[in-house]
């Protein structure tokens, strides 16, 4: 299969989840090609295109970091073809890494993955499903109330401090639209600096304010999602712990710092994707992660959901492989049933 991958910047993409699919497709022998969300070229009188840097050599040659390293200066190699071409079109651009400079980037690969739906290209997460999903922590929010601590969007001051007070003045804030744990804080009685916190944070967008849970100090659990169902392999499955080791930290993301660690499947975790994936599935929504503490989902990740890149750090399995190979059967039921399916139902067909 031809699988082209949307990421934000090819010259800035780190060594991630993207990276760790786009070698595994092309080690199993797919043709995989990488643009940024600005490669787009739309004529409203022929076929949409888009400027491509194709993965030169089998990844199986030059090991993972044989395909990361083939993405920098990649605009000097780029060629264009039309975006049917392509079988698949994986959208796994971040809107929320965009800077104010790049405000265009936002929403461009959701529009012009819906384009490409259209043209017949298959395209995961749906691009119509993501669309509807954009403000995740938003999207979150119309999940089972049982599952999820109790929390306060706003853009009011007033509203965050009443919230603080009716949970005796224990919170986290973060941004409605952020990732990677940027602009996250803990607010509990000691804090000195809440008006100030709360006041930078509000400057930039809609807040939420989520009630704090005295587990998290022991790290949270990333739960990868495929088609719905926790992604399996080798008897193994994709749920790992991330615990930060500094205990002036409360945050659990790898970008701050966190560790990985194994850790089980529990009946708590188990309750929450069976509440959780219906949903999923009726948006499309082919990846995704699930950040646990306890019995409680505190996040979901339908953009660009990482950490597939981490299990090999704690002698799990490749989870890459059966996620490719997954792509591989939604191909071929497009093809045998002929346009009978429209791209919402394929994204998330086991």
């Amino acid at each position: 299969m031809k699988i082209g991958f949307v990421l934000n910047d090819l010259d800035t993409e780190g060594y991630g989840t993207s990276v760790t699919i786009m070698n595994k497709a092309s080690e199993m022998g797919h043709a995989v090609y990488a643009m940024d969300v600005g490669d787009f070229v739309f004529d409203n009188n022929a076929p949409m295109q888009v400027y491509v840097c194709r993965i030169d050599e089998p990844a199986r040659a030059l090991a993972p970091k044989g395909c990361f390293d083939q993405l920098k200066n990649a605009g000097e190699r780029k060629e264009k073809i039309q975006v049917n071409e392509l079988d698949v079109l994986f959208l796994r651009n971040n809107p929320t890494e965009e800077n104010a400079v790049r405000h265009w980037a936002e929403l461009a690969g959701i529009a012009f993955g819906r384009l490409a739906q259209q043209q017949g290209v298959l395209v995961l997460n749906d691009a119509d499903g993501l669309s509807e999903a954009f403000i995740d922590k938003l999207y979150f929010e119309s999940f089972p109330k049982s599952i999820k601590p109790r929390s306060v969007i706003t853009r009011y001051k007033s509203e965050i401090l009443q919230f603080w007070d009716r949970h005796d003045k224990r919170m986290v804030l973060k941004p409605l639209q952020g990732s990677g744990g940027k602009d996250v804080y803990l607010i509990d009685r000691r804090e000195k600096n809440v008006h100030q916190i709360i006041d930078t944070i509000l400057s930039r967008g809609y807040v939420i304010a989520q009630e704090y849970l005295p587990e998290v100090k022991d790290g949270d659990i990333r739960v990868l999602l495929m088609n719905g169902k926790i992604l399996e392999e080798n008897g193994e499955k994709a749920l790992i712990g991330r615990v930060n080791s500094s205990k002036e930290e409360f945050r659990s993301n790898f970008k701050v710092g966190a560790k990985a660690r194994r850790c089980e499947l529990t009946p708590e975790i188990e309750k929450i994707i069976d509440l959780v994936s219906p949903g999923l599935i009726r948006d499309g929504l082919f990846l995704v992660g699930l950040d646990v503490v306890k019995d409680k989902l505190i996040e979901i990740n339908v953009l660009s959901p990482g950490g597939l890149d981490k299990f090999r750090h704690i002698d799990m399995p490749d989870f890459s492989e059966p996620l490719v190979r997954a792509i591989e059967r939604k191909l071929h039921y497009k093809k045998k049933y002929k346009g009978r399916f429209d791209n919402r139902t394929l994204a998330t067909m086991d």
